[in-house]
């Protein structure tokens, strides 16, 4: 699939260049992409005036062909130029618009604005008279759309390069997804996401915007132990560990079973918890999957648990604790796939464990990371990046802000660990239970609890079956 895609700036280039090459012309790309804009646009507007603001590149040649498709339907379309066309491909488009034109001290209004001023390509900060004019539009207008990035956005980093950039809402991507529509910061004033597709192939290692997987359920001799049994590790907190066994419970695998020094009094009836030696039960040939480190602690107890999950010959999630007592030494001896899931401050802590420098954007310190360790990283937050060690990078479209509460990591790892439990490679794993976490989310009500999410993960498996 191509419509998942995720491309760099050098990527789109080169994937651009390639319809091109194989016959297409740079006006009409941008007649595909700029029609294929506008057909969101008079969704937004109907009838309704529309402002576009063009500025010099092909990204203001869109926006020319933008308000031509709007006037031709019937609607009301004017441009605002902030300067002449610069390329070949922008000045046709402007000679085709038969609308009225205006200069940037234009005093307009109307129902929507359409910030056509840079695209993907922009690495400077806007002058002060495009950054006054632009938010000047958008405070003239009820509502906002940005074709291919909001100005002022770096495409690849996702980061801002202005103050006091206007919030859209809605971004229309042109061609394939780029970073900044799923990067913190620029992914906050981006808002709802849509895509316009020109016909860009399939580009070799490109990341993928994670979607809705596809997931089968049990074969009709299935039973338990042929689903997976997912070992769950228990520490000082076992409320934890709690949520993160319902939440595996709910996402796919057979037997989820709890190893803890004693059975927690608030342990639901239908979890199975083995207060055995951790180095019999963790060493079961049945295991398919352990989970350790949420409610760990980090005293020598848990270093101990740490390392006889990790000497198990078969897949290990690690979360929380047991993310700040790794170092090498642990994974020096591993041959199986080991997925961390660190927040911000876990990830540092990593990044200083394995000699990883730390700087760039979240994907380039996830992919180092990755690499460094051998692991899958899930390097999560309100944007969140998984990287295998073999360079393949993943990005989760934006989740709910209400995700920002106690326990809901517990609840992903819960739900990557299942997914691992059922015999799904580290990676796929990883995107599977991401997805089913921020579905889960989307079908809670607002502020709602971690148990409360961990509680519709069947709900959200239910949509992939």
């Amino acid at each position: 699939m191509t419509a998942d895609q995720i491309l760099t700036v050098e990527q789109m280039r080169g994937a651009e260049q390639a319809l091109i090459d194989a016959g297409s012309s740079v006006d009409a790309l941008m007649q595909v992409a700029g029609r294929g804009a506008a057909d969101w646009v008079w969704r937004m507007a109907g009838k309704g005036r529309v402002t576009v603001l063009c500025g010099p590149g092909n990204n203001g040649g869109d926006g020319y062909v933008i308000a031509e498709a709007i006037r031709e339907r019937g609607g009301e379309a004017v441009v605002v130029a902030a300067s002449e066309p610069r390329t070949d491909a922008a000045r046709a488009a402007r000679a085709a618009f038969g609308g009225e034109l205006l200069g940037p001290d234009a005093s307009t209004y109307g129902e929507v604005f359409v910030d056509c001023l840079f695209g993907s390509g922009l690495t400077r900060p806007l002058s002060e008279a495009d950054l006054a004019l632009l938010s000047r539009l958008a405070l003239r207008h009820r509502h906002r759309v940005a074709v291919d990035l909001p100005s002022g956005v770096q495409s690849d980093s996702g980061m801002l390069l202005n103050d006091g950039l206007p919030h859209f809402d809605l971004t229309i991507a042109l061609g394939a997804w780029k970073f900044a529509h799923v990067l913190m910061p620029a992914a906050a004033i981006c808002s709802e996401l849509r895509l316009v597709e020109i016909g860009v192939g399939v580009v070799k290692g490109a990341a993928r915007l994670i979607t809705r997987p596809r997931i089968a359920g049990p074969m009709p001799a299935a039973h338990k132990y042929t689903r997976g049994l997912l070992a769950v590790v228990a520490g000082q907190m076992p409320g934890a560990a709690l949520l993160a066994c319902e939440a595996a419970q709910g996402a796919g695998a057979g037997y989820v079973k709890l190893f803890a020094d004693e059975r927690p009094p608030n342990a639901p009836f239908d979890l199975v918890a083995d207060t055995g030696a951790i180095a019999d039960v963790l060493t079961d040939d049945r295991n398919t999957a352990i989970l350790c480190g949420p409610g760990l602690g980090r005293d020598a107890k848990a270093r101990e648990k740490l390392a006889i999950a990790l000497a198990d010959p078969v897949p290990v999630v690690l979360d929380a604790d047991a993310l700040v007592l790794l170092g090498p030494r642990l994974l020096a001896e591993r041959r199986v796939a080991t997925i961390a899931t660190p927040h911000e401050g876990e990830l540092v802590r990593l990044e200083q464990a394995f000699d990883c420098e730390g700087s760039g954007s979240k994907v380039e310190r996830a992919r180092a990371l990755a690499t460094a360790t051998g692991m899958v990283v899930v390097a999560k937050g309100p944007d969140t990046v998984i990287a295998a060690p073999d360079g393949r990078v993943a990005c989760a479209p934006r989740a709910s802000s209400w995700l920002s509460t106690a326990g809901t990591g517990d609840v992903l790892a819960g739900a990557i660990a299942s997914r691992v439990a059922t015999g799904v490679p580290a990676f796929e794993a990883a995107c599977e239970g991401l997805w089913l976490h921020g579905e889960a989310a989307r079908l809670c009500p607002p502020s709602f609890a971690a148990s409360h999410l961990a509680s519709r993960v069947p709900d959200a498996l239910n949509a992939c079956l």
